[in-house]
């Protein structure tokens, strides 16, 4: 190499840098502590020595040129190359420690992260979890959470996805519901049964359709958005609900109903933006989560909700 050559300014990288994941020049100007006319010099003596445009302004925004695209991912690469030259200098470069947000779905993050994020704190003591409890996708190109534990497989290039299998829903009820209904003909005795709703009508509707079942919004008794208040409707004897079989097998104070004839397999994919593969943080707890949640939809989970 001709290290005479070498004359890269890595302020000036680094200004760029943040610039596109702050997504203008005055929120990298506040992040980096810098006048947003220092920052705005930077951001122009790298197109200049580059001899490049790197943004281009549309409206009242930035927006990155095709030169910036192509730069952006070794600029990171940069970035990150830093960052552990700066923690092996300080001797912390073995260490993993930080804060990461999962997010999954009202009944995986209530019934099953815990107990994984317990694990977890004796894996890397370091690490702070947060969990984002949502029935809604959340969007992690905006970095609304770094990990996903989601029911769909993702169709965005840019974010990386590993199915971990396939789990199960059944309907559960209490034995004083369940006794109440003639099943002595299978599902036709659930045309009188009370039903609790959960999300939106004509989707909940679509879904029992699944289950084959012989109802309609007639049979529906109760409706909540929130998966937890469903399932503990149907804990006390409101009607029949919808779990995970992990989670409803291992319950005392419901059964399956129909526990031959009533189950609906969907998937689990386990999602990440593809930036987020050079942290270790996130591997670690990404690798992790692959490793765990598979066990666990094939167990009963220990932490079911009990009387």
């Amino acid at each position: 190499m001709d290290w005479r050559n070498v004359t890269f300014d890595w302020n000036r990288a680094r200004a760029f840098l943040v610039t596109v994941e702050e997504g203008s020049l005055s929120a990298a100007a506040r992040a980096l502590g810098l006048a947003q006319p220092t920052l705005g010099r930077q951001v122009s003596a790298l197109e200049e020595e580059l001899g490049v445009a790197l943004f281009e302004r549309v409206g009242h925004g930035l927006e990155l040129t095709q030169n910036g695209l192509d730069l952006v991912e070794h600029v990171r690469a940069m970035a990150e190359a830093a960052n552990n030259v700066a923690l092996t200098a300080s001797g912390k470069s073995q260490d993993i420690e930080g804060p990461i947000c999962i997010t999954a779905a009202e009944m995986y993050a209530a019934h099953m992260l815990p107990e994984l994020v317990l694990e977890l704190r004796d894996i890397a003591p370091g690490i702070r979890v947060e969990i984002f409890a949502s029935n809604e996708v959340r969007d992690l190109r905006r970095r609304e959470a770094d990990i996903a534990i989601r029911n769909a497989q993702p169709d965005q290039p840019d974010l990386i996805a590993r199915k971990l299998g396939e789990d199960s829903a059944a309907l559960y009820a209490t034995p004083e519901v369940i006794e109440r209904l003639d099943l002595t003909h299978s599902v036709e005795g659930l045309k009188s049964a009370d039903v609790i709703g959960i999300g939106d009508m004509p989707d909940l509707i679509r879904a029992l359709g699944e289950f084959n079942l012989p109802v309609t919004a007639d049979n529906i008794v109760a409706m909540t958005n929130n998966h937890l208040v469903h399932w503990q409707m149907t804990r006390l004897g409101m009607g029949i609900g919808i779990a995970p079989v992990h989670l409803g097998d291992s319950d005392p104070a419901v059964r399956r109903v129909l526990p031959d004839e009533m189950t609906r397999p969907f998937p689990v994919w386990l999602v990440a933006h593809r930036e987020l593969r050079s942290s270790r943080r996130v591997r670690l707890v990404y690798d992790f989560l692959a490793k765990r949640v598979p066990r666990l939809m094939r167990a009963p989970l220990r932490n079911a909700v009990r009387d």
